[in-house]
């Protein structure tokens, strides 16, 4: 074997071995970006629908949740606390729930499947806050005499009835909004999932 024969031989095995090298480089760098493009559990479970055990909930109690890293409440309403929907009716600006903030099964006064729980994001649909519990009821409430319970966002000012409806006038443009979901039982709610999907 000639001498230019044994280098062309040694170039072609030095070829070869670098462009190996560098496709397994290759591989090795687009596995983790590829890797990086699908969801991670944490991620997936983030928008996981999310389950509420209300048993213990007293009535004129609320719990929260987080779904899709929003806070959910879910409120026990009292038989008043029903009552005073009446009441706000002619104060709110969507009494009927007409615009499209909750779904079909809670487009009514109450906003819900079962009128005794409220379930509803606990975030102002103005600029994002998230509106503070106000139940008590009249001057105890800081709210004024008539007050009849209900959500304050201290941010800007506006207020919410126990159905979350907005006051007519206020800087949040609409109602909060209420999530999609079910009962899985007659205490333990679904939430994120209302099997309508």
């Amino acid at each position: 074997m000639s001498v230019d024969q044994k280098m062309d031989s040694s170039r072609r095995t030095l070829l070869l071995a670098t462009s190996a090298a560098g496709g397994v480089a290759a591989v090795a760098t687009a596995v983790p970006f590829v890797a990086s493009l699908t969801p991670s559990e944490r991620a997936k479970a983030a928008g996981a629908p999310v389950e509420a055990d209300v048993s213990k909930l007293k009535p004129g109690e609320m719990m929260t949740v987080e779904w899709r890293g929003k806070p959910v409440w879910i409120l026990r309403r009292t038989p008043e606390m029903l009552a005073s929907l009446d009441k706000t009716d002619e104060k709110v600006s969507d009494p009927n729930s007409v615009k499209p903030q909750q779904p079909e099964y809670a487009k009514n006064k109450h906003r819900s499947i079962k009128p005794e729980y409220l379930v509803t994001v606990g975030i102002c649909t103005h600029l994002g806050c998230s509106p503070s519990e106000k139940f008590k009821v009249g001057a105890d409430s800081g709210m004024g005499a008539d007050w009849p319970g209900g959500f304050l966002c201290p941010c800007h000012g506006s207020i919410f009835d126990l159905a979350g409806r907005v006051y007519s006038s206020m800087p949040a443009p609409d109602n909060l909004e209420v999530p999609p979901h079910q009962y899985l039982a007659d205490t333990k709610i679904l939430v994120g999932d209302d099997g309508k999907a």
